[in-house]
């Protein structure tokens, strides 16, 4: 890893975030970061820990209410914040996850959320045209995974993992529960290996 990366991070309010992952980007100094993710979780979880370390330069989010120091270095102008209404974010990672040129939308048509970009007007309703997002890498939290990178998720640590998975260069994931191929019955695999580039186990018993 190293400076200036564009990282998506999963989960929502550091549920189903990689706090592992979060220690080795703090250990290791890398800054002036793109954070893409739900949101910008508490000053001491997930990506907030990231945002009061000064390591990261731009976040996109959907909500950053819970954590007062992304409202602070926002209005010092020291780290930039665009807002994304979620479920226009979700459709940006999705577009990009599957090569799509840009999504459509009539979330924020009339307000500033539109401004600097292109409205279409299709049977004669507005749209605003949001843009593709890619990342160089996406940091993944599952709650079993298997050696093949197979991943399960259980409950809101669903969120924003998988669509994730499918927008970035390198995906990273975290193993609350590290097992062997075949032990995740197929149906209920969420994210599949194929996908999966690097697994590190965490969990509570490592």
């Amino acid at each position: 890893m190293q400076d200036g990366l564009v990282i998506m991070i999963g989960g929502f309010l550091a549920c189903g975030t990689s706090e592992k992952m979060i220690d080795f980007i703090i250990e290791q100094g890398i800054k002036d970061l793109t954070i893409i993710s739900s949101d910008t979780s508490f000053v001491d979880k997930g990506t907030g820990r990231l945002i009061a370390n000064r390591q990261v330069k731009k976040v996109i989010a959907s909500h950053i209410g819970t954590n007062p120091m992304t409202g602070q270095l926002m209005n010092s102008g020291d780290m930039e914040v665009e807002l994304v209404p979620q479920g226009t974010l979700v459709e940006r990672i999705r577009a990009g996850g599957y090569g799509l040129g840009g999504v459509l939308t009539p979330t924020g048509v009339g307000t500033m959320v539109a401004e600097g970009k292109e409205v279409m007007t299709i049977n004669d309703k507005d749209y605003l045209l949001e843009m593709p997002l890619k990342a160089d890498i996406a940091i993944l939290s599952g709650s079993v995974v298997d050696s093949f990178g197979n991943t399960l998720y259980k409950g809101t640590t669903r969120n924003f993992n998988p669509i994730i998975a499918m927008a970035a260069k390198h995906v990273i994931v975290e193993a609350d529960q590290l097992v062997e191929p075949g032990d995740i019955d197929p149906e209920y695999i969420m994210t599949p290996g194929v996908l999966v580039d690097y697994i590190i186990k965490g969990g509570h018993d490592d």
